[in-house]
């Protein structure tokens, strides 16, 4: 058994590169004793933990990996795997697409409660650990990833290391930080490509066949993962498939989820639960007013595709400040909290306001708000409280 997946883990190691890394490097805490990395497919997970894996200090030996869905693991228990190698040995255990697996939570506790071996697993953001009936919130440490910063797009592309700023900094100082990175690069150069395409790191592997990869993606979120995890009759795909196409017929401050419901044919409230399975599976975003509690029926005040590649993959034409708000609160989304503002755009961290436009949008509208700042886009450097729309891309 542990030869045969031993084999498996070889040919994939072998074939991972490790040229270019991901942010996560950088910023995951990989020494607890189970670990979850947590995202929407086709955004570097399994690159990630290939490269931690091949560039971890220990025995090939000592570490294994698998593919909770490969053919030949199915035929076994995760526990059973977990026993046979800590018997000889093991130490680093990764288990991939786990949340293809029945009863994956019990294993990993059991595994986690039997076994002096490390467990990183990744699957779908759709999982909803911190809901288990086993409770495992409790022991593992769970990290959700994005797919590519805007930076991280420029680097892959010109291999020009480039430095991630804090919120903070970038608000404080963002004039100087955009003149040092015009020294080194165009910012201009590459946006729209990372609009169109640049999200998802498998573009590389080819161009030409970029949108069609990423709606199979989308189709096996929509078809695979979602039904699995929330037991979605199989009637119903086709009507979140008819949710996501709708994105594009309507900007974000004319949703009206009454209409909306009408459309698909469902009740508000299957409404409710299908934007919430669509934003755990990394296809849509949400921006709700700040309330107390955290209710999925809460009604979102504007709607979003993701990013802006599944507005590229999905709508036959995107309006432009769609795009422009979608960029924002994907990259700053990552670490930073975001909800409806009654004035502005968006209210980040409770803290800070933010109306996003063109390079000619005013402050008039958020003139008398502390901490209210444009964020423009079609301009390289900044002054004052209006900052480059691009600059939020170098926030990982």
């Amino acid at each position: 058994m542990i030869d045969t997946i031993r084999d498996i883990f070889l040919s994939n190691i072998t074939n991972t590169p490790l040229k270019f890394k991901r942010y996560m490097h950088n910023r995951l805490n990989m020494n607890d004793k189970l670990i979850g990395i947590i995202g929407s497919r086709g955004i570097g997970k399994t690159t990630f933990i290939l490269q931690y894996l091949k560039e971890l200090n220990i025995g090939f030996n000592k570490k294994l990996y698998l593919s909770a869905d490969h053919i030949e693991i199915v035929k076994y228990s995760l526990y059973e795997i977990a026993k046979e190698f800590s018997k000889i040995g093991g130490e680093v255990l990764a288990i991939d697409e786990i949340h293809k697996y029945p009863n994956f939570s019990q294993e990993l506790k059991s595994i986690y409660d039997t076994f002096d071996l490390k467990v990183i697993f990744s699957g779908s953001s759709a999982l909803k650990l911190e809901n288990s009936k086993v409770d495992l919130s409790r022991r593992a440490i769970l990290y959700r990833v994005n797919g590519m910063s805007f930076r991280e797009f420029i680097e892959y592309e010109t291999q020009v290391k480039l430095s991630s700023y804090p919120l903070e900094e970038i608000l404080s100082n963002h004039t100087q930080i955009a003149l040092e990175i015009n020294e080194k690069i165009k910012p201009f150069e590459h946006f729209k490509n990372y609009l169109d395409y640049g999200y998802y790191p498998f573009y590389k592997q080819n161009k030409k066949f970029f949108l069609s990869k990423l709606e199979n993606t989308i189709n096996l979120v929509i078809e695979s993962d979602l039904p699995i995890t929330f037991n979605i009759e199989p009637k119903n795909i086709f009507k979140l498939k008819k949710l996501l196409s709708l994105l594009c017929l309507s900007k974000p401050y004319e949703l009206n989820i009454t209409k909306l419901a009408q459309k698909i044919e469902i009740n508000r409230q299957t409404l409710y639960l299908y934007l919430h399975y669509l934003e755990l599976g990394g296809l849509i975003r949400l921006v709700k007013a700040k309330t107390k509690g955290d209710s999925i029926f809460v009604k979102p005040q504007k709607l979003y595709l993701n990013n802006t590649n599944l507005n590229n993959a999905y709508c036959i034409k995107s309006d432009i400040g769609t795009l422009r708000e979608e960029f924002f609160i994907n990259q700053i989304g990552l670490d930073h909290d975001i909800s409806y503002a009654k004035v502005g755009d968006f209210l980040v961290d409770d803290s800070y306001v933010f109306e996003i436009g063109g390079k000619s949008k005013s402050f008039n509208q958020i003139k008398d708000l502390p901490k209210s700042f444009i964020v423009a886009d079609d301009i390289e450097i900044g002054f004052g409280n209006k900052i480059p729309l691009w600059l939020f891309g170098f926030l990982y």
